[in-house]
Order: C-alpha cells, then structure tokens, then sequence
C-alpha cells in the first residue's frame, strides 16, 4: 500500500453516527464499503461513498460475500438494535477482522461488545453531550477530550495574557493550563514559545484539565 493510499474501511449501519463516519473517512482518502438493511438510507447515500449495499450484515453468509475478511477495519454503527449490533461484531470476530469499532448505547451494552470481542467501543451521544455542553456556555469555540485529565481547546486570548510574553504569563504555573499555539487573523497557525507575544483577538490552542481551560478562558483581568 503506497503512502498515498489509505486502508479501505467497512462501515455497517448509515444512521447518523454511521453516515458521519463514513464521510468522514471518505474525506480523508478511504474507500468506504457502506452497507444498511434500510432500503431508503442505501439510496440516500449511494453516491457519497466508494461502495453502498443494501444487506444485512447480521448474517455471516452475507458479510462473506461482501467480502468483509478482507478489510483490517470495520465499524458496527448499529445502535437502534443491540442484538443487531451484537451479531455483527460476533461475524466480523468470527472472521478475524482484526480492528472492530462498535457503537454502543450504554454502559451495558458497551461491555458486552468487549466481550463479544469489539476491540474499540464508543458513545457517540454521550461524548457530543459532553462537547455541546462545555461549549454552550461559549467560553471555548471548540475542544477535544482526551480522557478526564487531559484535553485539548481553542479559545479566545484572555486579557489577563494579552500583551505579554508568554514567558511572563506564566500560563502553566497561574492557570495549569499549556498554551500549544497561536492562531492571529490572516496568518498562519505558529507554535507557542515562550518569546511569543498573544494579543487580544488571537485565538490559542491550549491544553490542560477540562475545568482549567474553562476557568483560563473565563479570566477577564
């Protein structure tokens, strides 16, 4: 496989998590097999991806002829039918696909998937909450958890920070928080050092504890 070429990936169920997925993965390069029972969502979609089949890949037979064995990485995005869900991921195990992602709507179903062998399982309702809700309040335009302890925002420069070094903000010591870059209207993305100058309306790319970036971003003076 050349550097340019991105592993094919096989995508099962078109709801909204799984379309999203599949586009996504579109966009970065991938061939897309999509596959749904749904008749009305194979339609919809049959142009946006590389390949789209209407089956119910619940069956073994079905995903042999579609040639799932083939494919390093599948994503289960059943998430309306958990013995559904369950079975797919049951097949693709069975047929040594060896990174299987899976949908899952709680806790519950989460730890069967593991132990039907899913190698990764995640709550996409439950971690869009939590996003929308930290950026409700409109202190950070936009972040990305990583685990309870670490995440990932952009926001607004604070004043406290603005017109100064970041060497005499001291961001990491005052606030516990690491500012990563700098991101000034009509230029480019630069990395931070601590020569660099933040003013008002830049934008920072800055990590730390959620509650700590939400607290930095709040700091007026």
């Amino acid at each position: 496989m050349s550097a340019e070429t991105r592993e094919p990936v096989l995508v099962i169920g078109l709801g909204r998590f799984g379309s999203s997925v599949a586009l996504a993965l579109e966009k970065m390069g991938h061939e897309v097999l999509a596959t749904d029972n749904d008749p009305r969502l194979v339609k919809e979609f049959a142009s946006s991806f590389t390949q789209v089949v209407e089956a119910d890949c619940t069956e073994a037979n079905c995903l042999t002829s579609l040639g799932a064995s083939s494919f390093e990485t599948a994503v289960v995005a059943i998430g309306g039918d958990i013995e559904a869900s369950l079975l797919a991921v049951l097949a693709l195990v069975d047929m040594g696909v060896p990174n299987i992602w899976a949908k899952a709507n709680n806790e519950g179903h989460a730890r069967i998937l593991e132990r039907t062998g899913a190698h990764h399982v995640v709550f996409p309702e439950q971690k869009m909450g939590e996003q929308v809700a930290h950026l409700v309040n409109e202190r950070l335009l936009d972040f990305m958890s990583f685990s309870d302890e670490f995440s990932i925002a952009r926001l607004k420069a604070p004043a406290a920070i603005s017109g100064k070094p970041l060497s005499e903000s001291n961001c990491r010591k005052k606030y516990a928080v690491t500012v990563i870059g700098v991101k000034r209207e009509g230029q480019d993305f630069i990395h931070a050092v601590p020569e660099t100058v933040v003013e008002q309306d830049d934008e920072l790319v800055v990590s730390g504890k959620i509650e700590k970036l939400e607290a930095f971003a709040a700091i007026r003076s």
